[in-house]
């Protein structure tokens, strides 16, 4: 595998939690402290922890001390690399669905030559 390869595995397990993508969507708008992102959910302390270190492996956000505060703050840059490789993807699919629909028109067009109906006999 390659490091992209590796990389977007990890984007995706991040981002495939809902908990986690609520946190990231937090983190993005502004730099939250743990202990604060941890009272917003109906969920342990550790519990919040195991989510934002999830985020930080797939390098969606960083983490940050102040005093005994762990900050957390979403990286933008990261944030774009996964929406450029989701319109990467979206491109790849639209043009092999082009083209199925192509050979499938092309198909029909030739069937439609090796049978024709009574309306396009003279």
């Amino acid at each position: 595998m390659t490091d992209d390869e590796d990389r977007a595995d990890a984007w995706f397990h991040a981002l495939s939690d809902r908990t986690r993508r609520d946190i990231l969507r937090r983190v993005l708008a502004g730099e939250h402290s743990v202990s604060a992102l941890a009272r917003s959910y109906d969920m342990s302390f550790a519990a919040v922890q195991k989510h934002v270190a999830v985020l930080e492996r797939a390098g969606l956000l960083t983490k940050r001390r102040q005093g005994r505060e762990a900050l957390a703050s979403g990286d933008v840059e990261a944030v774009r690399s996964v929406g450029a490789m989701l319109t990467d993807l979206e491109a790849l699919w639209r043009g092999r669905i082009s083209r199925m629909d192509e050979l499938f028109a092309e198909q029909t067009r030739q069937q439609q030559d090796q049978h024709p109906t009574r309306h396009d006999r003279p």
